[in-house]
């Protein structure tokens, strides 16, 4: 997913489109519906099909989802307003829940079992969003060209040692520009942009593809190492994919700190819109996904580390869950994002 720019035209397109054939599910409903959740969601993973069967099935409440790209979703939410049948949205970054609450498109949910739940940094302070799973922003790595001690701390990775031996995608990603964030928040603009301006002149190609393809880049010897979040490569090792599963064998996943306080983590997460017309169904729901139950499939089936602290990593997860997690509050990506593309574009980060 890609942080945009976007025309007022392109919104209202965006919007009309969506609204045309953005659909899943059944169509939204404005009048509020006992039986019904309207859900709007920029998340685009098998595992959450199973989320939204086991809703359905322990509380009766049937999801009605429309998807798209969270900017996207954002635009419709706007130009709908207080008519918006939006019940909960959900986004797989902390940076476009920030987006989302910038706009005035959540409201606080007021619950005390999320606030009790949920760890502080991976929720707004306020309540108007959450976070239900974690993936960490790690790097994969060939170990027979690199030694752990070059990859434990992200500073390393914009050190001349990996000068034509890194890979990444693109730079306004959202995944990016929320680790760029973070670095401005720990470091402050001026080493933040050094770090990013190191990254790109250690490139061993341009940017292209997902998180994947840069794994794959460095089985195949394009690079030594690579950016990418922890799921895909977990994904890799674990899946039906018999090609994936030999490029990871051959890879190690490195867990660098950040000024020695842990990996960066981002979040999938969600929060109750401003209009919910199904307003006790839509915290029904934020509830759930933080149920043991819900957990459970997040981490089974999509290879998330689970957000709840005691929730069970699934087998695959486990080798990798005990992790040391950086504290900072996933909350401020967002607010720093703009300033993190201005110091990715003005790098060449393309």
């Amino acid at each position: 997913m890609k942080l945009r720019i976007v025309t007022l035209a392109a919104v209202a397109l965006s919007a009309l489109s969506l609204a045309a054939c953005g659909q899943k599910e059944g169509s939204a409903d404005k009048a509020g519906e006992a039986g019904v959740l309207n859900l709007y969601t920029a998340r685009h993973y098998d595992a959450d099909q199973k989320l939204y069967d086991l809703f359905a099935q322990k509380t009766g409440i049937d999801v009605k989802r429309i998807e798209g790209k969270p900017d996207e979703l954002i635009a419709r939410m706007k130009a709908e307003g207080a008519n918006s049948p939006a019940d909960v949205f959900i986004a797989a970054d902390a940076g476009a829940l920030w987006r989302a609450q910038d706009a005035g498109l959540f409201q606080a949910a007021d619950s005390d079992r999320l606030n009790q739940t949920i760890p502080a940094n991976l929720r707004a302070p306020d309540g108007q969003w959450f976070g239900f799973s974690r993936r960490a922003r790690v790097v994969a790595y060939d170990p027979a060209k690199v030694k752990p001690e070059e990859i434990d701390d992200y500073a390393k990775l914009a050190t001349p040692r990996f000068k034509g031996k890194l890979c990444v995608r693109s730079g306004d990603n959202v995944y990016n520009l929320s680790l760029v964030g973070a670095l401005i928040e720990a470091w402050g603009p001026e080493r933040a942009q050094q770090w990013v301006e190191g990254v790109v002149a250690n490139l061993a190609r341009p940017p292209e593809g997902g998180d994947r393809d840069q794994i794959r880049a460095v089985a195949a010897g394009v690079c030594e190492v690579a950016l990418t979040n922890s799921y895909y490569f977990i994904r890799m090792a674990s899946g039906d994919d018999a090609g994936d599963r030999q490029i990871a064998q051959k890879l190690t996943l490195g867990f660098p700190s950040l000024d020695g306080q842990g990996s960066h983590v981002n979040i999938s997460g969600g929060g109750l819109a401003a209009h919910a017309p199904n307003r006790e169904n839509a915290v029904k729901f934020l509830e759930f996904l933080a149920s043991p139950e819900a957990q459970a499939i997040v981490t089974q089936s999509n290879f998330e580390f689970p957000a709840v602290a005691d929730a069970a990593p699934a087998e695959a997860v486990a080798p990798y869950a005990g992790f040391k997690a950086n504290p900072m509050s996933v909350a401020r990506y967002g607010v720093l994002q703009a300033q993190a593309q201005s110091m990715i574009s003005a790098a060449g980060w393309r």
